[in-house]
């Protein structure tokens, strides 16, 4: 049986790791749009040159041309086994066209999973979030898991701009690093209340198609994957 599934999960709340745990267990493609039209900065096809002016302008890329962009990848790829979305859909309009792509292909959504996890732990997970600079899987975090981890807030010179937070392996005193949008809790934030602004009617949508489970993120990582497993496994 061909899988497709997605995954909606605001920052912070181990979407990313659920993802990659899944596909390697279920050995499905893991699809990121904002992976995607990243990748675009390597084609010189027309379509990709309009995509890019667009985005380089500051304007939004459309519902139309992000369902191409799907398109294009999904009929370019091996989908044996299936295939995670994350970061699509975005809206409802694009979540229809999904629906329609899939019936013209055969095909049908198997579960829609959203992973729930109170606005103010996604803030602390990301905002209080070091990562190893060699292997982005491991991750500390001064609020949850400090262990092996040192830390300090370091001021900057004459106090102009707010602390930064600076960490350090306790074993080899290798420095760490921050995702860059992790730095900024103003940044975190306006992505915690864009994520909660646009899933909601999303998550309207699938609830009336009667495919979306709700799993509590706030769970160690395996008790959330078994369940995802479950919902999977029907």
């Amino acid at each position: 049986m061909t899988l497709y599934l997605i995954m909606m999960g605001v920052q912070g709340s181990g979407k990313g790791t659920q993802a990659g745990i899944i596909r390697d267990a279920y050995n499905l493609v893991h699809i990121s749009t904002g992976d995607l039209f990243r990748a675009l900065k390597h084609r010189e096809d027309e379509f990709a040159k309009k995509i890019q002016a667009i985005m380089a302008s500051g304007q939004l890329v459309s519902d139309e041309d992000t369902n191409e962009l799907l398109r294009q990848h999904l009929e370019s790829i091996d989908l044996k086994n299936g295939v995670i979305l994350d970061g699509y859909p975005r809206t409802t309009a694009q979540a229809e066209w999904l629906e329609t792509y899939l019936q013209s292909k055969g095909q049908k959504l198997t579960a829609v999973i959203a992973l729930e996890l109170d606005p103010y732990i996604a803030f602390k997970r990301s905002f209080g979030r070091l990562i190893h600079p060699q292997d982005s899987t491991k991750a500390w975090n001064i609020y949850y898991n400090t262990d092996g981890l040192e830390y300090e807030w370091v001021k900057s010179d004459g106090n102009l701009f707010p602390p930064r937070l600076s960490g350090k392996t306790s074993e080899t005193g290798e420095a760490l690093t921050r995702r860059p949008d992790d730095a900024s809790a103003d940044a975190v934030l306006k992505r915690i209340d864009t994520y909660l602004a646009t899933t909601a009617p999303l998550v309207a949508y699938y609830q009336s198609k009667g495919i979306l489970t709700t799993i509590n993120a706030d769970r160690p990582i395996e008790a959330v994957t078994a369940e995802m497993k479950s919902v999977i496994d029907g």
